[in-house]
Protein backbone atom coordinates (compact mmCIF):
# COMPACT_ATOMS: atom_id res chain seq x y z
CA UNK A 1 0.00 0.00 0.00
CA UNK A 2 1.49 2.98 -1.31
CA UNK A 3 2.78 5.86 2.02
CA UNK A 4 -0.13 8.53 0.77
CA UNK A 5 -2.84 6.53 2.24
CA UNK A 6 -1.37 4.23 4.84
CA UNK A 7 -2.56 6.90 7.66
CA UNK A 8 -5.73 8.07 6.04
CA UNK A 9 -9.08 6.77 7.26
CA UNK A 10 -11.28 7.33 3.80
CA UNK A 11 -10.56 7.27 0.43
CA UNK A 12 -12.82 9.04 -2.06
CA UNK A 13 -12.54 8.06 -5.77
CA UNK A 14 -13.91 9.60 -9.00
CA UNK A 15 -15.34 7.50 -11.62
CA UNK A 16 -14.97 8.27 -15.01
CA UNK A 17 -11.25 7.94 -16.32
CA UNK A 18 -10.85 6.48 -12.63
CA UNK A 19 -13.02 3.41 -12.37
CA UNK A 20 -14.13 3.03 -15.64
CA UNK A 21 -14.16 4.57 -19.22
CA UNK A 22 -16.39 5.14 -22.13
CA UNK A 23 -16.77 2.24 -24.50
CA UNK A 24 -17.38 5.40 -27.39
CA UNK A 25 -14.34 7.17 -26.58
CA UNK A 26 -16.59 9.51 -25.71
CA UNK A 27 -18.86 10.04 -22.52
CA UNK A 28 -21.92 11.92 -24.18
CA UNK A 29 -20.95 10.75 -28.19
CA UNK A 30 -22.41 6.99 -27.65
CA UNK A 31 -21.45 4.24 -30.01
CA UNK A 32 -25.16 4.60 -30.89
CA UNK A 33 -24.64 8.25 -31.58
CA UNK A 34 -21.92 7.30 -33.69
CA UNK A 35 -23.52 4.57 -35.58
CA UNK A 36 -26.70 7.20 -36.34
CA UNK A 37 -24.84 10.50 -37.29
CA UNK A 38 -21.46 9.33 -37.92
CA UNK A 39 -21.26 9.51 -41.81
CA UNK A 40 -22.34 13.27 -41.24
CA UNK A 41 -20.64 14.14 -38.48
CA UNK A 42 -17.27 13.26 -40.50
CA UNK A 43 -18.45 16.29 -42.83
CA UNK A 44 -17.87 18.79 -39.70
CA UNK A 45 -14.45 19.90 -38.94
CA UNK A 46 -13.38 19.71 -35.29
CA UNK A 47 -14.05 23.01 -34.15
CA UNK A 48 -17.36 23.11 -35.57
CA UNK A 49 -18.09 19.72 -33.35
CA UNK A 50 -17.04 21.19 -30.46
CA UNK A 51 -18.85 24.17 -30.68
CA UNK A 52 -22.37 21.79 -31.23
CA UNK A 53 -20.87 19.90 -28.35
CA UNK A 54 -20.64 22.75 -25.99
CA UNK A 55 -23.72 23.88 -26.81
CA UNK A 56 -25.21 20.88 -25.61
CA UNK A 57 -23.18 21.00 -22.79
CA UNK A 58 -24.51 24.71 -21.32
CA UNK A 59 -28.22 22.89 -21.73
CA UNK A 60 -27.18 20.71 -19.72
CA UNK A 61 -25.57 22.65 -17.48
CA UNK A 62 -28.91 24.80 -16.78
CA UNK A 63 -30.44 22.61 -14.84
CA UNK A 64 -28.19 19.76 -13.43
CA UNK A 65 -30.74 19.11 -10.16
CA UNK A 66 -31.98 15.66 -11.34
CA UNK A 67 -33.69 12.96 -9.10
CA UNK A 68 -34.35 9.88 -11.79
CA UNK A 69 -32.81 8.13 -14.63
CA UNK A 70 -35.88 9.19 -16.63
CA UNK A 71 -35.32 13.11 -16.00
CA UNK A 72 -31.74 12.14 -17.33
CA UNK A 73 -33.24 10.23 -20.06
CA UNK A 74 -35.46 13.45 -21.14
CA UNK A 75 -33.04 16.26 -20.62
CA UNK A 76 -30.56 13.62 -23.12
CA UNK A 77 -32.70 14.34 -25.73
CA UNK A 78 -32.81 17.90 -25.88
CA UNK A 79 -29.15 17.52 -25.54
CA UNK A 80 -29.30 15.33 -28.76
CA UNK A 81 -31.52 17.37 -30.59
CA UNK A 82 -29.17 20.46 -29.98
CA UNK A 83 -26.02 18.79 -31.44
CA UNK A 84 -28.35 16.99 -34.58
CA UNK A 85 -29.22 20.98 -35.76
CA UNK A 86 -26.08 22.60 -35.32
CA UNK A 87 -24.25 19.95 -37.02
CA UNK A 88 -27.54 19.56 -39.25
CA UNK A 89 -27.33 15.53 -38.72
CA UNK A 90 -30.85 15.00 -39.26
CA UNK A 91 -31.08 13.06 -36.21
CA UNK A 92 -35.35 12.21 -36.01
CA UNK A 93 -37.35 12.44 -33.30
CA UNK A 94 -37.38 8.51 -32.49
CA UNK A 95 -33.45 8.19 -33.17
CA UNK A 96 -33.03 11.37 -30.88
CA UNK A 97 -34.86 9.32 -28.23
CA UNK A 98 -33.80 6.22 -28.81
CA UNK A 99 -29.91 7.65 -28.52
CA UNK A 100 -30.65 9.22 -25.35
CA UNK A 101 -32.55 6.14 -23.42
CA UNK A 102 -29.31 4.34 -24.57
CA UNK A 103 -27.17 7.09 -23.50
CA UNK A 104 -29.21 6.89 -19.79
CA UNK A 105 -29.90 3.01 -19.78
CA UNK A 106 -27.40 1.30 -21.39
CA UNK A 107 -24.69 0.62 -18.95
CA UNK A 108 -23.11 -1.60 -22.07
CA UNK A 109 -21.19 2.36 -22.92
CA UNK A 110 -18.85 1.90 -19.56
CA UNK A 111 -15.63 -0.41 -19.57
CA UNK A 112 -14.01 -1.46 -16.36
CA UNK A 113 -10.63 -0.60 -15.70
CA UNK A 114 -9.01 -3.53 -14.66
CA UNK A 115 -8.54 -4.17 -11.38
CA UNK A 116 -11.05 -1.95 -9.77
CA UNK A 117 -13.06 -4.76 -7.45
CA UNK A 118 -9.55 -6.50 -5.86
CA UNK A 119 -8.30 -3.08 -5.29
CA UNK A 120 -11.39 -1.62 -3.67
CA UNK A 121 -12.04 -4.77 -2.09
CA UNK A 122 -8.42 -4.55 -0.60
CA UNK A 123 -8.79 -0.83 0.24
CA UNK A 124 -12.30 -1.69 1.95
CA UNK A 125 -10.67 -3.77 4.55
CA UNK A 126 -8.83 -0.78 5.73
CA UNK A 127 -10.68 1.94 5.01
CA UNK A 128 -13.89 3.57 4.23
CA UNK A 129 -14.52 4.19 0.64
CA UNK A 130 -16.39 6.98 -0.93
CA UNK A 131 -17.70 8.05 -4.39
CA UNK A 132 -17.16 12.45 -5.08
CA UNK A 133 -18.13 12.40 -9.20
CA UNK A 134 -19.37 14.59 -11.53
CA UNK A 135 -22.43 12.81 -12.95
CA UNK A 136 -26.50 11.74 -13.85
CA UNK A 137 -28.33 9.54 -11.50
CA UNK A 138 -27.45 6.86 -13.91
CA UNK A 139 -24.57 6.55 -12.17
CA UNK A 140 -26.22 4.09 -9.35
CA UNK A 141 -27.02 1.52 -11.90
CA UNK A 142 -23.75 2.13 -13.40
CA UNK A 143 -21.70 1.56 -10.04
CA UNK A 144 -23.89 -1.92 -9.98
CA UNK A 145 -22.88 -2.62 -13.63
CA UNK A 146 -19.03 -2.39 -12.57
CA UNK A 147 -19.58 -4.73 -9.51
CA UNK A 148 -17.92 -1.93 -6.91
CA UNK A 149 -21.35 -0.18 -5.33
CA UNK A 150 -21.03 -2.68 -2.49
CA UNK A 151 -17.81 -1.16 -1.24
CA UNK A 152 -18.85 2.06 -1.12
CA UNK A 153 -20.21 3.23 1.99
CA UNK A 154 -21.01 6.78 1.11
CA UNK A 155 -21.36 8.58 -2.17
CA UNK A 156 -22.13 12.45 -3.68
CA UNK A 157 -22.96 12.47 -6.75
CA UNK A 158 -22.87 16.14 -8.77
CA UNK A 159 -26.74 15.60 -10.08
CA UNK A 160 -27.83 15.35 -6.66
CA UNK A 161 -26.09 18.45 -5.00
CA UNK A 162 -26.89 20.51 -8.61
CA UNK A 163 -22.99 21.51 -8.63
CA UNK A 164 -19.65 20.13 -9.98
CA UNK A 165 -16.74 19.76 -8.92
CA UNK A 166 -14.69 21.95 -8.04
CA UNK A 167 -16.94 23.95 -6.23
CA UNK A 168 -16.08 22.98 -2.46
CA UNK A 169 -19.93 21.89 -1.75
CA UNK A 170 -19.04 18.94 -3.46
CA UNK A 171 -16.50 18.10 -1.36
CA UNK A 172 -18.02 19.26 2.53
CA UNK A 173 -21.14 17.10 1.39
CA UNK A 174 -18.69 14.01 1.12
CA UNK A 175 -17.11 15.52 3.89
CA UNK A 176 -20.28 15.55 6.11
CA UNK A 177 -21.11 11.70 4.95
CA UNK A 178 -17.70 10.63 6.07
CA UNK A 179 -17.70 12.13 9.39
CA UNK A 180 -13.73 12.54 9.49
CA UNK A 181 -11.77 15.75 9.15
CA UNK A 182 -10.34 16.49 5.86
CA UNK A 183 -6.77 16.08 6.58
CA UNK A 184 -7.77 11.95 7.45
CA UNK A 185 -8.68 11.82 3.76
CA UNK A 186 -7.66 11.20 0.22
CA UNK A 187 -9.52 12.05 -3.27
CA UNK A 188 -8.35 10.70 -6.36
CA UNK A 189 -9.29 12.18 -9.70
CA UNK A 190 -8.02 12.29 -13.23
CA UNK A 191 -8.59 16.11 -13.08
CA UNK A 192 -5.80 18.39 -11.50
CA UNK A 193 -8.58 21.16 -11.38
CA UNK A 194 -10.71 19.02 -9.25
CA UNK A 195 -8.26 17.76 -6.89
CA UNK A 196 -7.18 21.49 -6.55
CA UNK A 197 -10.22 21.93 -5.68
CA UNK A 198 -10.26 18.76 -2.88
CA UNK A 199 -6.47 20.29 -1.73
CA UNK A 200 -7.60 23.81 -1.11
CA UNK A 201 -9.98 21.94 1.80
CA UNK A 202 -7.04 19.86 3.14
CA UNK A 203 -7.98 16.38 1.40
CA UNK A 204 -5.10 14.65 0.21
CA UNK A 205 -4.72 14.51 -3.75
CA UNK A 206 -3.88 12.23 -6.21
CA UNK A 207 -4.11 12.65 -10.06
CA UNK A 208 -4.87 8.95 -11.47
CA UNK A 209 -3.65 8.90 -15.44
CA UNK A 210 -5.41 6.27 -16.85
CA UNK A 211 -6.68 8.38 -19.35
CA UNK A 212 -3.76 9.57 -21.63
CA UNK A 213 -4.81 12.93 -21.49
CA UNK A 214 -4.60 12.99 -17.82
CA UNK A 215 -0.93 12.39 -17.74
CA UNK A 216 0.19 16.16 -17.15
CA UNK A 217 2.91 17.82 -15.22
CA UNK A 218 1.74 18.12 -11.34
CA UNK A 219 2.80 18.88 -7.92
CA UNK A 220 0.48 15.62 -6.65
CA UNK A 221 1.00 12.08 -6.74
CA UNK A 222 0.50 10.74 -10.06
CA UNK A 223 -0.60 7.35 -10.68
CA UNK A 224 -1.91 5.35 -13.82
CA UNK A 225 -3.48 2.72 -12.39
CA UNK A 226 -5.64 2.02 -8.92
CA UNK A 227 -3.59 -0.96 -8.69
CA UNK A 228 -0.60 1.06 -8.14
CA UNK A 229 -2.33 2.10 -4.60
CA UNK A 230 -2.36 -1.64 -3.09
CA UNK A 231 0.87 -2.68 -4.40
Amino acid sequence: MISQIKDKKVIFFDVGYTLDRPASGDWLFTNMFLELAGKRLKLHSDEEIRDAREAGIRFLNQDHLLTSVEAEYKQFIQFYSIISEKLQLGLTGEEREAIARDRAYNMKNYIPYPGIREVLETLGKTHKLGVISDTWPSIVPQLEYLGVSQYFSFTTFSCSLGTVKPDKRMYLDALGKAGVPAGETVFIDDSVNNLEGAAALGITPILIAANPASDVDTVYLKIRDLRELIR
